[in-house]
């Protein structure tokens, strides 16, 4: 996982412990026959998914993604043909690294779920998902179908940052991981312990730093691929097994990115198509959104290195698509409507931290009972968050809100470190509508301010439509504007327009957040039986 926005040369471990180049690339055609053809636009997915892993198994393409403090945590997004995806599953259930990650006396912010890796063993016909978490230890969880249900296999004393999966073709199991200095482990037949670790390569000093490693075996050749945070992509090469020596070769350095106001395509993975075509799937730093995955096509030189093909010297906005059979089916859309029916919550949904399950269920609708007395949106437990479709898009719910107590606070949030909502508070028996800028949390992630009220109405009746629209393109103004309905058609504007943050160190970009805390004591609910996320 990269740690640092453009032109920033820290690393993640420094940062929470605490050169301009060409692209190596060949054009493509540009021009009536590329715009003839069928073609793709990046980035391919508009919502926040950093530090990809991706993988073919038959005729699916899976990848997984970093989810920080959110839970359940390390999403599986699942497509036909590399350009239209769906979230499948999740292969971390729940956070349970300790009490931080409940909001339990302290908090899991920027920690848990980093760049990890995302395997397929066909031995077992069984999926490996492979991470650190605090730089403590490694966990290892395993399914048979992407959906779940998710078990832990193991945890391994060594904590393999950034670490890539590789499953090799005689089925032993290897692991590259490291910042500047990449070691290789290998693993036990069974994936449970570590038979050996030896360091392989040391990054030069020309270089800085490289970290986010994938693993692959192409043609007998090893490869390590590994990024130079935020600005670069080099890959490593061994002829003489996953040990090594390996040589090095840089595969891009501030290439010009797909989102205007973006940074530099980086940190992904490689994979291969059933016809034999290759695709860099990355991501794009492009905040206050998140980082969003961008597609393009690679070809291989004579003597086996990638070359990522460029359009016009830039990671292309459109490339013809992939050549791939017929999908079975269309994917699921990441945006539309949610009801909240069934027996559980659908995998487009993640709890900021773990939630307390005691607190909230689902059909006809999803009931939040306050789970947390604080003045705090940042403490308060049980907020469900929801990704931004970008460029720009609105999140409107159907909130009743009959049975709120004294105290209570509910809402629909734009959630960061710097953060906006528009929601209720009853107090005294009077329940009024805000806009409420401003809670804010500093860079060691704890709390500098709650927020102030700076818009409110009367509500009457007990159910209410709130809306929030969020414009995540890069640069300013980066707005995020709040609206509420009594009948569900007419919308009034209330409180003024919020200016999303973009540092990068937050790294998870902005969500739409479902919130019901008590501020005097707990007892109270609400209920949403809607949710809409739409684009213009």
């Amino acid at each position: 996982m990269d740690l640092s926005w453009t032109h920033q040369p820290l690393t993640r471990r420094r940062t929470l412990a605490a050169a301009t180049g060409l692209a190596v690339g060949a054009l493509l055609p540009h021009g009536p026959a590329l715009a003839t053809a069928a073609a793709y636009t990046n980035p391919v997915i508009w919502q926040d998914f950093a530090d990809i892993d991706v993988i073919r198994v038959g005729d699916t393409y899976y990848a997984s993604a970093s989810t920080m403090h959110y839970s359940p945590g390390a999403p599986v997004l699942r497509s036909y043909d590399l350009v239209n995806w769906e979230i499948a599953g999740h292969s971390v259930p729940v956070l349970d690294f300790g009490a931080k990650y409940d909001l339990n006396g302290a908090r899991g912010y920027v920690r848990g779920i980093w760049a990890s890796s995302l395997a397929y063993r066909p031995s077992n016909r069984t999926f490996y998902w492979l991470g650190q978490i605090d730089f403590a230890r490694t966990y290892i969880y395993t399914a048979t179908a992407v959906e779940g249900p998710w078990n832990r296999l193991t945890t391994i004393s060594t904590p393999y940052y950034d670490a890539g999966l590789l499953v090799d073709s005689d089925d032993t199991l290897y692991v590259a991981y490291g910042n500047t200095t990449i070691s290789v482990a290998q693993l036990s037949p069974d994936g449970r312990s570590q038979v050996r670790s030896q360091e392989v390569f040391r990054t030069p000093s020309s270089v800085g730093t490289l970290e986010g490693a994938r693993f692959y075996k192409i043609n007998g050749q090893y490869y390590i691929f590994l990024t130079r945070p935020a600005n670069g992509q080099y890959i490593l090469k061994s002829s003489s097994g996953p040990f090594g020596p390996y040589t090095m070769r840089q595969v891009l350095l501030d290439l010009r990115g797909p989102i205007p106001g973006g940074g530099v395509p980086h940190q992904g993975g490689l994979v291969r198509t059933q016809s034999g075509a290759w695709y860099y799937l990355a991501f794009v730093d492009a905040y206050p959104g998140g980082r969003m995955p961008a597609l393009a096509p690679v070809t291989w030189t004579a003597d086996g290195w990638p070359v990522v093909q460029l359009v016009n010297g830039a990671w292309g906005t459109s490339y013809p698509s992939p050549a791939v059979p017929t999908p079975p089916r269309q994917v699921t859309p990441m945006t539309g409507v949610d009801t909240f029916d069934g027996t559980g919550l659908k995998p487009r949904w993640e709890w900021n931290h773990n939630p307390d399950p005691t607190k909230w269920s689902v059909g006809n609708g999803l009931t939040l009972r306050t789970a947390t007395v604080t003045q705090d949106l940042y403490w308060a437990r049980n907020t469900l968050t929801h990704r931004i479709q970008g460029p720009t898009s609105t999140a409107t719910v159907q909130l009743d809100h009959s049975a709120m107590r004294d105290g209570d606070r509910a809402g629909l949030a734009l959630l960061r470190d710097s953060s906006a909502w528009i929601g209720l508070k009853r107090d005294g028996g009077v329940t009024r509508v805000v806009m409420v800028s401003g809670p804010t949390m500093d860079t060691n992630w704890n709390t500098t301010h709650t927020g102030t009220e700076l818009a409110s109405a009367p509500v009457p009746g007990g159910r209410i439509w709130l809306r929030a629209s969020a414009d995540i393109r890069p640069g300013a103004p980066r707005p995020g504007t709040f609206s509420y309905s009594t009948d569900g058609t007419t919308f009034t504007r209330l409180g003024p327009a919020f200016s999303m943050g973009n540092d990068w160190r937050f790294f998870m970009g902005y969500r739409f957040a479902l919130f019901n805390h008590a501020t005097q004591a707990l007892g109270g609910s609400v209920r949403v039986t809607r949710f809409e996320l739409s684009t213009p």
